[in-house]
């Protein structure tokens, strides 16, 4: 089975994260089976279970990049100001 990232993780709320978990789980065993006609099924369901969170980490990431992008023009903007004598 194929795992999210840590970060994406972290964004899943406690219900996302107990279907992922139990998906996860659910998968290993089929794929210790050598089910993987079925441990297939299971990687896609899990594949759109994470989605909201990569969003979210997509959200932070914008966020972030605002925030340093007006950080850098309030730079800017002191910089460029009229020099007093």
């Amino acid at each position: 089975m194929r795992h999210c990232s840590v970060q994406v993780r972290g964004l899943l709320t406690r219900e996302e994260l107990d279907r992922y978990n139990g998906l996860i789980e659910v998968g290993s065993y089929l794929e210790d089976q050598n089910r993987y006609d079925l441990a297939y099924n299971v990687q896609k369901e899990i594949d759109l279970l994470i989605l909201p969170g990569i969003e979210r980490l997509k959200d932070k990431g914008r966020a972030r990049d605002r925030a340093t992008a007006e950080y850098l023009e309030s730079l800017k903007d002191t910089e460029g100001g009229p020099e007093e004598e």
